[in-house]
C-alpha cells in the first residue's frame, strides 16, 4: 500500500483517534540539494521564533494529503508535485492544552524559490549538520 493510498491515509487518522488524538497536523520535508526547508514562527505566536517545517492544521472535511499540499502552498508559495514517503509522526501538547499529531511527509515541489511567506518571518534550506533551533522532536524527526 503507497503513503498516498486513501486507506494508509485513513489509518493514520484512525490510529490517532483511537489514541485519542484530537487535533492532526499535516507537515511537508521539503529537500533540495541536500537541505530541508524551515520556516520560522512569528515571535508572537505559540512557540514563537522556533523554527518548523512547513505545516497545518488538517480541516473537516479535508484528509492528511489534502492538508499537505494546502498548507505548503499558503504558508510557502511552493505547489507539491509529489510525496515520497511517510516519515512518521510525534505527538505535542498545542495552545488549547490538547494534543496534536503531526503527520510527517516527505515532498517535492514544483519550484524551490521564491519562498513566498504568509504565517512565518523567515525561512532557510538547512543541512542535517546545520538545523537551526527546532522542537526535539523535529530534530528527531531529521537526523534519524
Amino acid at each position: 500500500m503507497t503513503v498516498t493510498s486513501p486507506e494508509f491515509v485513513a489509518g493514520l487518522a484512525a490510529d490517532a483517534e483511537a489514541a485519542g488524538i484530537t487535533g492532526f497536523v499535516a507537515a511537508a520535508v521539503i529537500n533540495h540539494d541536500g537541505r530541508t526547508l524551515f520556516v520560522r514562527r512569528n515571535p508572537d505566536d505559540y512557540m514563537g521564533g522556533l523554527w518548523e517545517i512547513p505545516s497545518g492544521t488538517v480541516e473537516d472535511g479535508e484528509t492528511i494529503l489534502d492538508a499537505v499540499h494546502r498548507e505548503t502552498a499558503e504558508e510557502t508559495g511552493l505547489t507539491i508535485t509529489e510525496i515520497t514517503g511517510y516519515l512518521g509522526h510525534f505527538d505535542y501538547q498545542n495552545s488549547r492544552g490538547g494534543t496534536t499529531r503531526q503527520f510527517n511527509f516527505a515532498a517535492t515541489v514544483e519550484k524551490t524559490e521564491p519562498v513566498i511567506l504568509t504565517e512565518h518571518d523567515a525561512h532557510q534550506w538547512a543541512l542535517p549538520s546545520g538545523l537551526p533551533e527546532v522542537s526535539g522532536a523535529v530534530r528527531d524527526l531529521l537526523t534519524r
